[in-house]
């Protein structure tokens, strides 16, 4: 009787998140996008300012613009208005023992030191007493306060987020140079899968992953192509694998990489590419499958076989990652291993989630020997809250949650301990 093969010991998180990243490596391809167009996309060249901004000095308050030195000790001091100045308009220098009537973001006349803003003054006619002895510079933003003509802005790397865009708007950027988009093929496995909208067979379930995943992916800024529901069989799994593989830099499929006999995934990569990693010990989401798909070699040439280390794919493979099949292990194991890939494809520098400590309002005194994520909300009194059911098929802890708790292996939470918390808001953007 033959000895059957041990299994390999399943990767802590932290292994395998670092097996991914160090296989990504940001895509080719760049292009020059309309500014106003590039939210979400990925910078690939430094965004240097042409400009100082302010570009001349401008004044912070609608008041006077005055010479510190014509007015006297006594206070009160009575100066005519020689001229007014409306933002975009160039001023006169200031003439001597007078003062400018000036708005918000209006250019400082040569000659003037500061501005009074006009709560601390008095007009008078065509004069205005001046109310307040200002230092020099007062009210004043000085050209290039903010940015100075030549700094770097915006450096590779940077996803673009509405402020971003703002600030290349700034500097006069109508065009991005951006990366262009991660093109990711998705599909899902299992017979009892139906779509929303269709009739409910005995033991169909609706596909709730597809939705999910679109969406994720769309925040991302994928180009996505979805194969849709393909039938729990080996060779219609080997071939959309194939098909897929032929124009996208990475195959997202979900469902089918554990070891049941209907879990043709995995072979199926196994024969059309190789495995590098396998199982995870978290909870939820240990089947987790990341590899390549061979691409078909062009008529005439072949392919060379890949090798089995987990290093970036050749020209003649696209990435693969399988998710498993359960709609919560799906999600979180998304969130914490192909959002942090796809962002490193996408030429993103800066892929870690910021995590909070806060203070466990529960107790879980089970401990799990794999590193779990809970599902947990900001309660008012500033804690965390369980969410009752931990179950990786109740999606509902998804969108009453607000983030997870990474709870290390073996560890029991008491109230009050302080915990790690991921809130949704950093792993959904």
């Amino acid at each position: 009787m033959s000895t059957p093969t041990p299994r390999a010991p399943m990767l802590a998180t932290a292994e395998a998140l670092a097996t991914l990243l160090s296989a990504a490596s940001p895509i080719a391809g760049t292009e020059s996008i309309p500014t106003l167009a590039a939210l979400n996309r990925v910078l690939a060249a430094d965004v240097t300012s042409p400009l100082d901004v302010p570009p001349m000095n401008t004044s912070s308050m609608d008041g006077y613009a005055i010479r510190t030195a014509d007015l006297t000790a006594q206070g009160n001091n009575r100066l005519p208005v020689s001229q007014r100045i409306p933002a975009g308009h160039a001023p006169e220098p200031l003439k001597p023992g007078t003062a400018a009537r000036i708005f918000t973001g209006a250019t400082v006349p040569p000659g003037a030191d500061a501005i009074v803003m006009q709560e601390q003054t008095e007009a008078a006619g065509a004069d205005v007493a001046i109310l307040h002895s200002p230092q020099p510079g007062e009210w004043i933003t000085a050209q290039g306060a903010d940015i100075r003509s030549g700094s770097v802005i915006l450096p590779t790397g940077t996803r673009l987020t509405p402020q971003a865009l703002g600030l290349a708007a700034s500097v006069g950027c109508a065009e991005l140079v951006v990366r262009r988009r991660v093109k990711v093929a998705v599909f899902f496995t299992g017979d009892e899968l139906t779509m929303p909208g269709e009739p409910l067979k005995p033991g169909a379930i609706y596909n709730s992953n597809r939705f999910t995943l679109h969406g994720l992916l769309e925040k991302l800024g994928c180009e996505v192509t979805d194969y849709g529901i393909v039938a729990d069989k080996l060779d219609a799994t080997r071939a959309t694998l194939r098909e897929a593989a032929e124009a996208h830099d990475l195959i997202l499929t979900c469902g089918g990489v554990s070891v049941g006999e209907e879990d043709h995934v995995k072979p199926a990569v196994e024969a059309e590419g190789r495995l590098a990693m396998w199982q995870i010990a978290m909870k939820p989401g240990k089947p987790l499958a990341f590899g390549a798909v061979r691409r078909a070699a062009p008529r005439g040439e072949t392919v060379a076989e890949p090798s089995a280390s987990a290093s970036a794919p050749a020209a003649a493979e696209t990435f693969f990652i399988g998710l498993p099949g359960n709609p919560v292990s799906s999600f979180a194991t998304f969130l914490l291993f192909v959002r942090p890939f796809v962002l490193t494809l996408a030429g993103v520098q800066a892929v870690a989630p910021r995590a909070l400590s806060l203070r466990a309002d529960f107790t879980q005194s089970k401990a799990d020997r794999r590193n779990e994520f809970l599902r947990a909300r900001i309660n008012p009194a500033g804690g965390l809250d369980l969410f009752p059911n931990q179950s990786s098929a109740v999606l509902t802890s998804t969108v009453w949650g607000d983030g997870l708790i990474d709870n290390p292996p073996n560890h029991a939470i008491g109230a009050g301990e302080t915990v790690r918390f991921i809130p949704f808001s950093e792993l959904l953007n």
